[in-house]
């Protein structure tokens, strides 16, 4: 494809270079119009262009105007995340249903009213009749994210209201969605493992009366088969993804384009367009590739100064993707933990413990333990270790695929873009539009026999 842009355009080195000028600005000029670079401030902080209700994230306080660093804590609609999260286990429940009911709804469900929620997400989580053939299997994708955005714009095409932003209309097109999504995600993946890697074709239909993590293994699973344990630690882990306010970068987007008055299907497809960045969700997978390429190259996993070495090449852009990003550490909000990564860290320890996967939990706890001793040698501040971190880990103890790694993500978060989009259609209505200064300088047109 690039060699027919380029034989076709005529994009030369010469040629790319000078286009490319054309699009480069001055850092300098960015201070000097005191422009909030990726809407941060000069202190990190996030620059408060809303208001939400859904979801709040707590990673400092601001005392004296400074920011004083806190321990991480994650609320939805007002409930700590960890609360949900010992819930579901001490009652032996599966609770990501609860978290979408609460952040829909805006309060904790009653025993029947979950029943009932759990119901109405099995009554609606079929396909349209031949949606699997005509817009999955006929069109397959390399990239499940990319095939999950086009799915979810061409169940646009079934609806019979796609564009009614009636409160009622855009809820029940909500809640489908959430039921929809573990079939859209194992479908594209089925046919991707067909078309693209040669395997057999394998297509399950949703097991009644189980719970969205089970169908999404029930799914996925060429035997159908998994065990309670493997459940459980993926509907944590679908709660602890569900929200996480309206900042970060696929909510944001949620909020943008839901304020142009646009329809459900196109928004969603947005969100799931953002997520895939490995800046946003697809971090998973690159946390997961650099531990990958750690193990390939520190022979002695218990070597902490080769590890030490190895971590600081990559801060050094010297190692790995030479980006100089340290994946699964860092965030724009937490300072000095993660309340998501320690939920998990404790799954995965669990499931370690006692196993083949025990070796590489260690190894994971080393690294971390050594990593932000090298981001303060170069950056002078703590690195918390984010969700990214141990996700792939569990997510490879659960024998899940890491083309699966972001869809599930997804599969999450969908039901926290949904809580979203209601919001910014019936609690701002205005259409976000920031400003941008131009500085590029003024030109004369010239005549084209002139150039």
């Amino acid at each position: 494809m690039s060699e027919k842009i380029q034989e076709n355009t005529n994009l030369s080195h010469e040629n790319q270079k000078n286009i490319k000028q054309n699009y480069m600005i001055d850092p300098g000029t960015y201070s000097a119009y005191n422009v909030k670079r990726g809407l941060r401030n000069s202190d990190g902080t996030g620059v408060l262009v809303g208001l939400t209700s859904i979801g709040e994230v707590r990673g400092y306080i601001i005392d004296d105007n400074e920011r004083v660093p806190t321990d991480g804590r994650l609320f939805y609609r007002g409930i700590d995340v960890k609360d949900l999260v010992v819930a579901s286990e001490q009652e032996n429940r599966y609770g990501f249903e609860e978290t979408c009911y609460l952040l829909l709804l805006g309060s904790l469900p009653t025993a029947s009213e979950l029943a009932d929620f759990r119901l109405l997400i099995e009554q609606n989580q079929d396909l349209p009749q031949n949606f699997v053939e005509d817009m999955i299997l006929k069109a397959p994708s390399n990239n499940i994210m990319n095939k999950l955005a086009r799915s979810v714009l061409a169940l646009y095409s079934y609806d019979e209201n796609p564009d009614d932003l009636d409160f009622t209309n855009i809820m029940n097109q909500c809640i489908a969605l959430l039921a929809r999504f573990p079939s859209l995600i194992a479908y594209a993946y089925q046919a991707k493992r067909h078309y693209y890697d040669g395997q057999s074709l394998v297509i399950h239909t949703p097991k009644p009366g189980a719970s969205i993590a089970e169908n999404l293994l029930h799914l996925t699973r060429l035997d159908n088969q998994y065990t309670q344990e493997e459940a459980r630690a993926l509907d944590i882990a679908l709660t602890l993804h569900a929200e996480h306010g309206g900042g970060n970068n696929s909510a944001f987007a949620t909020h943008v384009v839901s304020s142009s008055g646009t329809d459900t299907y196109s928004v969603i497809a947005t969100a799931v367009g953002a997520l895939k960045g490995f800046k946003h969700g697809g971090a998973n997978i690159k946390a997961r590739n650099m531990m990958l390429d750690l193990e390939a190259k520190v022979k002695n996993w218990e070597d902490e100064d080769a590890l030490f070495q190895y971590l600081t090449k990559v801060l050094y852009k010297e190692e790995f993707d030479k980006t100089g990003l340290i994946y699964g550490f860092g965030h724009a909000v937490y300072t000095i933990s993660d309340p998501r990564a320690i939920a998990l860290k404790a799954q995965v320890e669990k499931l370690a413990l006692g196993t083949e996967y025990e070796k590489e939990y260690r190894l994971y706890e080393r690294v971390e333990k050594l990593v932000p001793t090298v981001f303060r040698q170069k950056y002078n501040r703590h690195a918390v270790t984010n969700v990214d971190y141990y996700s792939g880990l569990l997510y490879k103890m659960l024998n899940i695929p890491e083309e699966l790694f972001t869809p599930i993500f997804a599969m999450a978060r969908i039901v926290g873009w949904c809580a979203h989009r209601i919001e910014e259609v019936y609690a701002n209505g205005k259409i976000i539009r920031p400003a941008y200064k131009n500085v590029s300088p003024r030109q004369k047109y010239v005549p084209i026999d002139e150039r």
